[in-house]
């Protein structure tokens, strides 16, 4: 509508029984335009419900071992984490220790290098196990199926 003063550009709105809308306050002169405020509002808030409707959560699972678990228990564990990964969940695998056996930290890297061996054609880690405090995490992710597309 070209360049017009305040005053104009309110009366041209309330003529129109709309809203005078500052679009670009920063412009030399600033910017503005004439619509229904709470429809656009409305609108708004539709395009992001929208937009949150289709996309995806992705899901951390946390699994904790130790330094000495028994070999069912482990195997046990290790059938969660591939349910988990077929789920297209992230898993975090955790070995905890408790008091002296900190000392042996490649008790825990070694399950979790196990781990991530026999996990190589479903899984991918995120970087090696990590030592923070008492405990060692490693972080598991499911594989890109070749072919798959991301919905």
């Amino acid at each position: 509508m070209g360049v017009m003063g305040p005053p104009e550009a309110r009366q041209l709105a309330q003529d129109k029984g709309l809203d005078l809308v500052e679009v670009a306050p920063t412009a030399r002169p600033p910017v503005c335009r004439i619509m229904d405020y709470g429809k656009y509002l409305y609108q708004q808030g539709k395009k992001a419900q929208e937009a949150r409707k289709h996309q995806k959560i992705i899901q951390v699972k946390e699994v904790k071992f130790r330094p000495k678990i028994d070999r069912h228990d482990y195997e046990f564990k290790r059938n969660h984490i591939i349910r988990f990964l077929k789920d297209e969940a992230r898993v975090k695998a955790t070995v905890i220790f408790r008091g002296r056996e900190i000392t042996h930290s490649e008790l825990g890297r070694e399950i979790l290098k196990r781990l991530q061996g026999e996990l190589s054609e479903i899984a991918d880690a995120e970087g090696h196990p990590r030592l923070e405090g008492h405990t060692m995490t490693m972080i598991l992710t499911p594989k890109k199926q070749p072919g798959a597309t991301g919905s």
